[in-house]
């Protein structure tokens, strides 16, 4: 059986509270998107986080169009991904807060050198970025240990199409069994499934007991091997799914 020897993080929600910063910013462009084509509906950032949650903006304007059957040219297209990368990274460098508990974590797993540790988003690599800066967590991943399915691709993609988890372990020269990821949302870890990857579901960032206990049967059912609420279960977590 491989030994873990890497841990491959999710950042938005998992790492970094970021969703709810990155969705307003969201919410203000494809209502602009909505207004320019005619159409009367318009999202608030919980609606689009209702929709919409860990797919990258580029994954939700592809959804966006098929609900309301528009078309966005490439060009156009591409001007509001860069647009949206700029709107989301000024709201996180001013506002963004670490996880519950992650940081503390993430310091004993340095302590301990056992690990590699990587991060895996569907984001944009600069959004990435200045988030996990913003919140003093830059020191814990190399500069080369750091995912984008917006970014690092050759053909920019979103979770839950595996291709950024593939590609994490390629760089890394890891094979999925040794390697784990924590991941808080279905495409996230249908992501990691597919590639593989035994997943940790982390539900601490939803707000409720009703929505952590419903977003916990949805990633149990999916394949998540273990659910974490709060992230001083880590250590516990990730000795099950070592002993498994």
């Amino acid at each position: 059986m491989p030994q873990i020897t890497e841990i491959f993080f999710d950042c938005d929600n998992t790492l970094v509270l970021s969703e709810e910063l990155a969705f307003e910013a969201c919410a203000d462009l494809a209502n602009e998107i909505l207004e320019k084509h005619n159409i009367s509906d318009r999202y608030t950032g919980n609606q689009l986080i209702q929709d919409f949650v860990g797919q990258n903006f580029r994954g939700m304007m592809v959804s966006l169009q098929a609900k309301y059957k528009f078309e966005l040219s490439q060009e156009e297209l591409e001007g509001y991904v860069k647009k949206e990368e700029d709107k989301v990274i000024a709201k996180l460098t001013d506002k963004a807060q670490p996880c519950v508990g992650v940081n503390a974590e993430l310091d004993k797993l340095l302590e301990s050198k056992k690990y590699g540790l990587a991060v895996v988003s569907s984001s944009a690599l600069r959004r990435v970025r200045a988030s996990i800066t913003k919140v003093g967590q830059d020191k814990y991943f190399d500069k080369d240990a750091v995912f984008s399915a917006a970014t690092s691709l050759p053909k920019p993609t979103s979770k839950p199409d595996p291709a950024i988890y593939i590609h994490a372990l390629e760089v890394r020269k890891k094979k999925p069994e040794e390697v784990v990821a924590v991941e808080d949302s279905k495409s996230g870890a249908l992501s990691a499934i597919r590639a593989g990857i035994p997943v940790i579901g982390y539900v601490g960032s939803y707000h409720g007991d009703a929505k952590q206990l419903e977003m916990s049967q949805l990633l149990q059912e999916l394949g998540a091997k273990v659910i974490m609420k709060d992230w001083s279960e880590f250590q516990q977590c990730l000795s099950e799914i070592e002993a498994a």
